[in-house]
């Protein structure tokens, strides 16, 4: 079996002995990621603001983890509202700009506040 390797990022970390992603051979999975401005716990306001974070530090999970953004499979988001949903169509758009090669994407809405998180699946091959 693979060696398994935990993925750390410059800017992003969690406060309890969890990696931001872990990789075992070509699979690439992340954590929860929340949208804190690098290297804070302050989530800024918005959904642009927060969507910009949590795309910047899942390019850096990439990075580390020896891929990028045409390797990713999935990526899930909780948000509290459908207007969450439609603030991340430009920065999808952005990094998969074919329609013909697109990750599977999923969008849970409900809950309260006004913060979103995100989790990826990714295949590294290599």
């Amino acid at each position: 079996m693979a060696e398994r390797r935990s993925i750390h990022i410059e800017g992003l970390r969690h406060q309890t002995a969890i990696p931001v992603a872990s990789r075992i051979g070509p699979l690439l999975v992340s954590s929860v990621i929340m949208p804190f401005d690098p290297g804070t716990r302050n989530v800024p306001e918005g959904y642009q603001a927060q969507y910009a974070n949590l795309f910047r530090h899942i390019g850096k999970m990439l990075e580390a983890a020896g891929g990028d953004w045409r390797h990713v499979a999935k990526i899930e988001f909780w948000a509290n509202s459908p207007d969450a949903r439609a603030a991340c169509d430009e920065f999808w758009v952005e990094k998969f700009p074919d329609p013909e090669s697109r990750p599977a994407r999923h969008t849970h809405v409900g809950g309260s506040g006004n913060t979103i998180s995100a989790s990826f699946l990714a295949y590294i091959e290599g």
